[in-house]
């Protein structure tokens, strides 16, 4: 029995994308993405999955420091790429809301 792929939906696709222009023209915010890796990371209950992307994007910093890299890593259409993109709540406070 094969594992039905779940399609990304347009309103995360699109918050995806801001991320992306917002870590391109401000490089800076990648410290608030490692920021809310290392608080989830002490949190005591996680979902699998959602302590498998931490662990993934952990492997994303180590492998380099470069904004573009690490923004064609999320992009990426493999296995990383969408777990990294499956969980927003690690770039929370990387796009400023103004209401």
């Amino acid at each position: 029995m094969k594992r039905r792929v779940k399609a990304e939906s347009k309103q995360q696709q699109a918050f995806i994308n801001q991320v992306i222009n917002e870590l391109k023209s401000n490089p800076g915010k990648l410290d608030i993405i490692r920021e809310n890796l290392s608080y989830y990371r002490e949190q005591q209950f996680l979902k699998r999955g959602f302590l498998l992307a931490i662990e993934r994007f952990d492997w994303v910093f180590e492998a380099t420091n470069d904004v573009e890299q690490i923004c064609a890593q999320i992009l990426a259409d493999d296995y990383i790429g969408k777990r990294l993109r499956r969980y927003p709540l690690l770039y929370k406070g990387v796009l400023e809301r103004t209401y």
